[in-house]
């Protein structure tokens, strides 16, 4: 079965009579994450065989097994916010076990399809050196086209937003507070989020520092534009007529 979401559903959540219900929706850029998003990156980090202990700022950090790749929990209390959206999930990788310095960084809002967010870390495990790799920043957006998401027409080498116009992906000036081993001034890195209704607030947002290997990036984006349906049992504000059901389980 494929159709809209019912106007007279509640606006913050989708809910029929039936206990459990579970919507398969598309796209996926728009499905939020089911309030499920440390949950399932949890899962999938365990999966990947990450250690997890907490931190004394009062966060949850999980380690790969070689030691060069984390990925850590940042918990309501810690002050980082992206487009007004607290930071949810902080991805690094270091040159050395040893180093108390990250190469890379890349921060992720909640709200963020956790598949997109699972996708992108099964890519960072199997890289071999996930500190190297930043060149050919096309390779984002040739697989942002390969799912049929648009070019822009007066930067058509460094934004690609989907056909819906809801949500972008783009190589922008990096907002404060973004880390990097790079430390020059003004240094570029990709950003992606969604904004379902216009002026409205974000449903999601994702900045990656200037050193994340773009085809981690373009992992990352391929996932997030896949037109394969997603379960949700929750559907986010914001998304009526934007979100499709395609059928209920």
């Amino acid at each position: 079965m494929e159709a809209p979401l019912h106007p007279h559903l509640p606006s913050d959540a989708s809910r029929p009579h039936s206990p459990d219900p579970v919507y398969w929706v598309i796209p996926r850029h728009l499905a939020g994450d089911d309030g499920a998003l440390a949950e399932r990156i949890g899962d999938t980090l365990a999966g990947l065989g990450w250690r997890m202990w907490p931190t004394a700022w009062h966060t949850l950090l999980y380690m790969s097994p070689d030691g060069l790749r984390g990925a850590e929990r940042i918990l309501a209390a810690y002050p980082f916010e992206l487009g007004g959206l607290p930071v949810a999930w902080q991805l690094s990788a270091r040159t050395h076990a040893a180093s108390s310095m990250t190469e890379w960084n890349a921060y992720f809002t909640a709200g963020i399809p956790y598949e997109a967010l699972a996708d992108l870390l099964v890519a960072i495990d199997a890289r071999e050196a996930p500190d190297v790799g930043f060149r050919g920043h096309g390779k984002v957006l040739d697989a942002l086209g390969a799912r049929g998401w648009l070019r822009d027409v007066d930067r058509p080498t460094t934004t690609a937003t989907d056909p819906g116009l809801a949500s972008s992906v783009s190589l922008e000036m990096l907002p404060p507070l973004i880390q990097d081993a790079d430390p020059r001034p003004d240094l570029m890195g990709w950003q992606a989020w969604a904004e379902p209704v216009l002026g409205a607030p974000y449903l999601w947002c994702a900045t990656f520092s200037a050193s994340v290997p773009h085809d981690l990036v373009a992992a990352f984006a391929s996932s997030l534009a896949s037109p394969v349906p997603v379960p949700r049992r929750t559907l986010p504000r914001n998304t009526e007529g934007r979100l499709t059901v395609v059928r209920l389980g």
